[in-house]
């Protein structure tokens, strides 16, 4: 692949992955600055912590829905694997916005629309996954973790290497992203879903 496709692939992916939809959708109904509340996280489960099951859900379908358009027009233009590079800058994008100083995200509903566009059994392993463990343990930050960890195991298994090592460097990043939770977690101090 030419080094102009990847990097074309690469700006796709982060420029779309980098838009806040969390941070501007609560700004937009009056709900101050999400970062101001909860992990100060700019993603869907911080939103709910506003009230507002609306807005949790809008962000979790864009949060996701940015990583699938990256993927599919990267897709379309350039082939499958552009398509997992733009799919992959999409998911850095929402860690790490440049236009948030790089304090984005944690990137579970982006690493949703990564999977479940790049080979959707595997998205769906993910997103059962995620359910299950938070209908148990009532905690999202533990479900989203467990799903990520779990899922390069059913890439390799549904895809091959390529995506399982794609899935490995996104679970990866998810898991750093996700530091502070793990250490309330082993306090036992994690605030359940949905707690404001």
């Amino acid at each position: 692949m030419a080094i102009t496709t990847i990097l074309l692939a690469a700006i796709l992916g982060y420029a779309l992955g980098s838009i806040p939809f969390g941070l501007v959708l609560v700004k937009l109904t009056g709900g101050g600055d999400v970062r101001d509340i909860g992990s100060g996280s700019i993603g869907a489960t911080n939103v709910l912590r506003t009230g507002s099951k609306g807005l949790a859900a809008a962000t979790l379908l864009l949060d996701a829905g940015k990583a699938i358009l990256a993927i599919i027009i990267a897709r379309y233009f350039w082939g499958e694997t552009a398509a997992m590079i733009a799919g992959f800058t999409a998911f850095l994008g929402h860690l790490f916005p440049f236009w948030l100083r790089f304090k984005g995200g944690k990137g579970v509903a982006t690493m949703i629309g990564v999977l479940l566009t790049l080979a959707w059994p595997v998205g769906i392993a993910f997103c059962l996954t995620w359910l299950a463990t938070a209908f148990v343990k009532k905690q999202s930050s533990l479900a989203g973790i467990t799903a990520a960890a779990t899922s390069p195991i059913f890439a390799y298994f549904y895809a091959g290497t390529a995506l399982a090592l794609t899935a490995l460097a996104l679970a990866l990043f998810l898991i750093f992203k996700h530091q502070d939770n793990i250490k309330r977690l082993m306090a036992g101090t994690e605030p359940k879903i949905g707690a404001k």
